[in-house]
């Protein structure tokens, strides 16, 4: 049995988001799959997400958070939140 190692719970969401590499460059839409305290799972198949990115989470409260790419597997990517996280999750 495998065990679990993730340090909070995720939540399944289908959530569109926006990305971008830098203030400058244009804002791109991907979708959360999953999300947690401190990451999330995205789904960006066929845009090219860059390894360190801020990620803007729309619903009752707008989140823009840092992103850095932890894997990838064709179009799915996993992320961890840069500094504190998302703390209180109310999507």
């Amino acid at each position: 049995m495998l065990r679990e190692r993730r340090q909070h719970p995720r939540y399944a969401i289908s959530r569109v988001a926006k990305f971008q590499s830098d203030s400058h460059s244009l804002a791109r839409d991907l979708l959360i799959t999953d999300i947690s305290r401190q990451g999330a799972r995205l789904f960006a198949d066929g845009i090219e997400v860059p390894d360190q990115f801020h990620l803007t989470i729309t619903g009752k409260t707008g989140v823009r958070c840092e992103c850095k790419v932890v894997w990838r597997l064709g179009g799915e990517i996993g992320v961890t939140f840069v500094g504190k996280g998302l703390g209180d999750l109310r999507l």
